[in-house]
């Protein structure tokens, strides 16, 4: 088998030595993902087309696989799985022709389509013709239509080569990962993040990925599943970073120092301004995110540029006019949808009378009652993880104890953690007649559970469901084991 592999049309028209350039990085690129799949396959070629070989002997399973890579490879237009012979006579082409497609054309109508390539004493017409003329009467077929037909038979003659296509595959396009500057993406595992991360691969930038902790494990765990998958599916040529800054103790910062409707700006600001720091130790150019104008409120014109002035590096967000059905289908397209709709949203992380005219002054102003110290320990303790382990490290955290009560009933006990926020708890206030509730917001609880009787058992609750179960797992494996999940249906 082999495949007969087009350029993106934009590396096409580039100048000769530019050109060259990525062509000879799309080839590094394919050789080494190519051969970690099947390490005999061989790649070649250089100025107008690649091919990868993988030989007579290799298993189906082994050609599915490399097939399916090549789809994903950014700089491959389309390739084609093909046959190679040395350029014959045109009754042997025919011959060749008839033993390759001959049954497929059973009761279809087709027409043969002829690419050349070199210089030679026949037109490409003259050859489909006479093939189209020895097919229609040596097989059992439907008839030629040179207009919609059921199947085309595609010849492609390459100075002195005959292939015989069997199968045309579209590819991802863009430019060859390696030929553009790195950078790094702000990923959050939703949609827009996974998103905006394959755009930039497309266009042959290769990504680290920045990870803000907010939700304890579990939510990394997720996160970190998703950025895996791009990179093993998009961008698996080149070796990146997965970095993970635990933000908990500066969400509790910004919920208990920050006037309500500045919190989501101040909150993007703090991440720009963490992630500049992780930038400038990966040496990346730029830093990525997937925000769109007016998607939620901190995502205005105004509070973006307020936003942008918390670094000097450049944010690029490719996804800035795009709708989120949009967005959406597009998570889909490329597979990561499975995994944003397994990210879960949180109860209160952001205000909720957020303003959308953000004034620079004002929030400085804020910024200035938040702990320098909290901040630079959350940098302190980032993570720096080639992606490469990231399989192993799940692995070892794949089996998780179960967080139910062992009985869906309250007792002496049990007491009920809120773990809502403060606002959410004004407007809707947990009142049970058989338990103690003490309110303790999401974002205090790595900080104040230890302070708690430990002698008792603690269900969390909150509205959703997710950020109990989240911090419930989170106390989990910091060594507490008297916590649970609060069942929904004892609150009702």
């Amino acid at each position: 088998m082999k495949y007969i592999i087009r350029f993106f049309p934009e590396i096409t028209v580039k100048s000769r030595a530019v050109r060259q350039q990525q062509i000879k990085q799309l080839k590094k690129n394919i050789r080494q993902i190519v051969k970690e799949i099947w390490e005999p396959a061989r790649v070649g070629g250089c100025w107008d087309l690649l091919e990868v070989e993988v030989g007579e002997d290799a298993p189906e399973l082994i050609t599915t696989q490399i097939s399916d890579a090549l789809t994903c490879i950014p700089g491959i237009h389309h390739f084609m799985e093909a046959q190679e012979y040395e350029l014959p006579d045109f009754d042997r082409i025919c011959e060749l022709t008839l033993e390759s497609v001959g049954d497929s054309l059973r009761g279809k109508t087709f027409v043969v389509r002829v690419q050349r390539a070199g210089v030679h004493d026949f037109r490409s017409i003259d050859l489909e013709r006479y093939v189209g003329s020895y097919l229609f009467q040596h097989t059992d077929n439907a008839g030629v239509r040179l207009k919609n037909p059921d199947q085309q038979v595609v010849l492609q003659v390459h100075h002195q080569r005959l292939f015989i296509i069997n199968r045309r595959r579209e590819g991802m396009g863009g430019y060859p990962l390696g030929t553009q500057e790195n950078v790094a993406t702000l990923i959050s595992g939703g949609y827009d993040s996974c998103v905006a991360t394959w755009q930039m691969l497309q266009r042959g930038i290769y990504t680290h990925f920045i990870f803000f902790r907010l939700g304890g494990p579990a939510h990394e765990e997720g996160v970190k599943q998703v950025a895996y998958y791009l990179w093993q599916r998009y961008g698996r040529s080149h070796r990146v970073k997965f970095v993970t800054v635990p933000f908990e103790a500066v969400v509790e910062d910004i919920l208990t120092q920050v006037d309500n409707p500045l919190m989501g700006v101040v909150l993007k600001r703090c991440m720009i301004r963490c992630a500049d720091r992780v930038a400038s130790r990966l040496k990346t150019t730029a830093l990525i995110t997937g925000e769109a104008i007016s998607q939620v409120s901190s995502q205005t014109l105004t509070n973006l540029q307020v936003i942008d002035r918390a670094t000097d590096r450049l944010i690029l967000r490719p996804l800035i006019t795009t709708n989120k059905q949009a967005i959406v289908d597009q998570a889909k397209m490329i597979g990561a949808a499975v995994y944003a709709e397994a990210i879960p949203e949180y109860c209160a992380v952001i205000s909720n009378r957020p303003t959308t005219r953000a004034k620079l002054h004002e929030v400085e102003a804020a910024e200035a009652r938040l702990s320098q110290a909290v901040m630079a320990d959350a940098l302190a303790t980032a993570s720096y993880q080639p992606i490469t382990e990231i399989p192993a490290d799940l692995a070892a955290r794949a089996i998780a104890p179960d967080l139910l009560p062992a009985s869906a009933s309250f007792n002496e006990q049990v007491v009920v953690l809120d773990v809502r926020a403060p606002d959410e708890v004004d407007n809707a206030p947990l009142r049970l007649s058989q338990v103690d509730v003490v309110p303790m917001p999401f974002y205090r609880l790595h900080s104040g559970f230890a302070a708690l009787d430990q002698s008792r058992e603690y269900w969390l609750y909150c509205d959703k469901g997710v950020m109990s179960q989240l911090q419930a797992q989170n106390l989990r494996d910091a060594g507490f084991n008297n916590v649970r999940v609060c069942p929904a249906e004892l609150v009702q």
